[in-house]
């Protein structure tokens, strides 16, 4: 019975494990009917080498445009920030006069009080003497016009007090703001970097170096046409000069202010190989418009703080007409400046990653030109 019984299992048991086999068999022959019917996926497409400095190139000038606003909004909260300080010193003088006006008038009203108040015409009826009787009455005259003087002075304070506090209110709220929008500047400004930072990281070492390449190229190209540009300053200056001799004369090729700008040109040479920061005026690192407010400044020249606002300085001049000390600033939006050093080169921070350097004002598409002084 036990052999029978054994049989019995065996025969009950392999029709289950068939059909599970059979199962198992037809999901993976449907599973590769599926896959082989199905199209295979088409790889995205690489962006070229070009296309990819492109990308960077973009994102390195918005993060400039980024720092050139982060750079208008610290402006603005500094001095926002002196104004606060100097209005709550304001409102603090004024509510020291207001609590000495308050001390004054405290000490009237507890006078008048012990004195038991004003009876001037009991001391008329019993005075001894008519002259004491004028004394006192001409002290209390003169008391009583201190008294109204007290009060209108301390009603001023009080009102002088109230403004004082509501402007260095008003002035806090503005202050508040600035700050919250220097935070948001500066965060974009990282955003754009973090950016062009990520996809740089991205390439392989053949498209890093395919990448170096194409820089050079273009670089080349920028010095090739600034040799151009000096082949037709000297050619200007030679003709200036031939002029002059004919005319019995020195041509004058000296611009008027070179004390200016070689003092200018001089401090940007010296700053030549410190590293490009943003939002930085020196002395150990400077963005663009920091360079050259620093530059100018050692001339004895202020300029503001942005490129956005020293576009608008000084003589806009022509590219023919260029003079070492110039300003150039680039692109349509105005938001990189160099300081022009005559043949066509000029000495500017560039961006994140580069120091100071000396390159052909033709890397980038000039917006306009100005003499600052």
């Amino acid at each position: 019975m036990a052999t029978h019984r054994k049989a019995r299992t065996a025969i009950l048991t392999a029709p289950r494990t068939a059909v599970g086999l059979t199962t198992a068999a037809l999901a993976t022959v449907t599973l590769f009917s599926e896959t082989a019917g199905a199209a295979p996926a088409t790889p995205a497409p690489q962006p070229s080498i070009a296309q990819v400095k492109a990308k960077v190139d973009a994102l390195t000038h918005q993060a400039e445009v980024a720092t050139e606003h982060y750079n208008g909004a610290k402006e603005k909260a500094s001095q926002q920030n002196a104004t606060v300080n100097k209005l709550l010193a304001q409102a603090a003088q004024k509510t020291q006069a207001l609590n000495d006006s308050r001390r004054l008038l405290g000490q009237y009203a507890a006078a008048q009080y012990r004195s038991g108040g004003d009876d001037s015409t009991g001391r008329f009826l019993l005075a001894d003497d008519p002259q004491d009787l004028l004394d006192q009455a001409h002290l209390t005259s003169l008391l009583g016009k201190r008294q109204k003087s007290a009060v209108e002075s301390y009603r001023v304070q009080q009102a002088a007090a109230t403004q004082q506090r509501i402007e260095a209110a008003k002035s806090l709220a503005t202050l508040t703001t600035q700050q919250a929008q220097l935070r948001t500047a500066k965060a974009d400004v990282q955003t754009k970097l973090g950016a062009a930072q990520t996809l740089l990281n991205s390439l392989t070492a053949q498209e890093k170096a395919r990448l170096a390449a194409l820089q050079a190229q273009q670089e080349a190209e920028a010095r090739r046409k600034a040799a151009a540009i000096a082949a037709q300053e000297k050619a200007k200056a030679e003709t200036a000069e031939k002029a002059g001799t004919t005319a019995g004369t020195t041509a004058h090729t000296v611009p008027a202010n070179a004390s200016v700008s070689a003092k200018a040109i001089a401090f940007a040479r010296g700053q030549l190989g410190k590293p490009y920061v943003w939002g930085a005026t020196g002395p150990d690192s400077f963005d663009c418009s920091g360079l050259t407010q620093a530059a100018y400044r050692a001339a004895g020249i202020r300029l503001p703080r942005t490129t956005g606002e020293q576009v608008d300085v000084g003589t806009r001049v022509s590219q023919s007409d260029l003079e070492p000390g110039d300003l150039i600033f680039f692109y349509s939006d105005a938001s990189h400046v160099g300081l022009y050093i005559g043949g066509g080169n000029m000495i500017h921070a560039p961006h994140t990653g580069t120091v100071v350097k000396v390159a052909p004002i033709t890397e980038m598409p000039i917006y306009a030109a100005v003499r600052p002084y």
